[in-house]
Formats: structure tokens, sequence, C-alpha cells
């Protein structure tokens, strides 16, 4: 394989509320925590175990503001993006590293009158009228519209 790929996605739910930054030249970079979980039965006691994963996730401008304005703690939230890890230099003046999830679009789940969200949008279009839309899927395959019309296999041109 000649090139790399960088690539996330999550379904989860959100920790809290997105935090906003904004700075001088019009930029904003908002920030929440997701949450994802994972069920699971122990085989050796029967005992059923559920451990959830924070992440922290990061995104930029139009998008920043969409998710601060329809993102609420709680909600159900698909995420695509890429991780990047930053460096940094605590209190003690000891290196620290941050893993983040750059999210590059994502779908709110979260059904409105649901929850604290009332609606749903992508980062790159307006919010949507569907609010339990589903992010792209291409593990399943697309059926075809049902027609008031029978086409029968002899019928096709090749």
């Amino acid at each position: 394989m000649a090139g790399t790929i960088n690539k996330v996605i999550l379904i989860g739910h959100t920790g809290d509320d997105v935090k906003n930054t904004y700075f001088e030249g019009g930029g904003i970079i908002g920030r929440f925590p997701l949450a994802t979980n994972e069920d699971y039965v122990n085989k050796i006691t029967s005992e059923r175990v559920s451990n959830t994963e924070w992440h922290n996730i990061v995104v930029r401008n139009k998008a920043a503001e969409i998710c601060e304005k329809y993102l609420k703690k709680g909600d159900k939230v698909y995420i695509e993006g890429r991780l990047k890890t930053r460096k940094w230099q605590d209190q003690n003046g000891n290196d620290r590293y941050s893993t983040e999830i750059q999210c590059i679009d994502f779908t709110f789940l979260t059904p409105k009158g649901e929850g604290a969200s009332s609606n749903s949008g992508h980062t790159n279009s307006q919010p949507q009228a569907t609010p339990a839309s589903s992010p792209k899927n291409t593990s399943m395959p697309s059926q075809p519209a049902a027609s008031s019309s029978t086409t029968e296999e002899d019928d096709l041109p090749f």
C-alpha cells in the first residue's frame, strides 16, 4: 500500500455541551467529550460488563458554530475525523500529550424532541429536516425503490 490512512468513525453520546473558543482572525475551535460504550458478557463469570471510552472531539469554524447551537449534553452523534496528538507542557515543565479527534464530518442522531438537541446537521450543509438521518452507510447495499409496474428479467435490454 503506497499511502496511509488516518480515519476515525465514532457514534456516541456527548458528555458535555460544546465549548467554543473564538480567535482574533475569526477562527473558532469547539471542543466536547464523546462517550462510546462496549458491552459484553464475561465468559468466566457470566457477568455483564460495560466499558465506556471517552474521546476528545475538536470541531472548527462553521462546524463549531453549528455544534454549539444544536448539540447538547447527552445527544447521540456520528463523528468522522482523524486522530491528532498534541504535545504540551504542564505547570512543572513536563511534556504532556493529548490525543484528539479532529472532526471532519458529523451527523446529529438524536431525534427531534428527544434529548436536548432539536435539530440535525452536517458540517457541509444547513441543519437537515430529517432529525434521525443516518450517516453514509457503505456496508449495506441500497435497495431499489418499489415501482407500480413489474419488470421481468426478459424485458431487460442487455
